[in-house]
């Protein structure tokens, strides 16, 4: 959680943007209210494909009928930081 160990997730970004050199470093994050906090978060890293970094900011494909809650605004929205994550893991994420 951003909220609890905002410290421990940069240290492990600046690990991951030194791991997948020309590739691509994202931090990602959902609500889970059972969580502490409320949130849970996810390290997505990829190797560079033909020279060019991978996006995960954007789905791949549209998601399955029937979902009450997972839609593309969703998932790109997973990406948007609040300002304190955004300063503090500047420099370490690729975008």
């Amino acid at each position: 959680s951003l909220w609890l160990h905002l410290e421990l997730i940069t240290e492990v970004a600046k690990m991951c943007k030194d791991v997948f050199v020309g590739g691509t470093v994202n931090y990602a994050y959902t609500t889970i209210p059972t969580y502490p906090s409320g949130q849970i978060g996810f390290m997505l890293c990829a190797k560079a494909n033909d020279g060019e970094p991978f996006s995960f900011k954007e789905s791949r494909r549209s998601p399955p009928e029937g979902l009450r809650y997972y839609d593309e605004d969703v998932h790109r929205a997973a990406f948007c930081l609040p300002k304190f994550a955004k300063e503090a893991l500047r420099g370490h994420l690729t975008s």
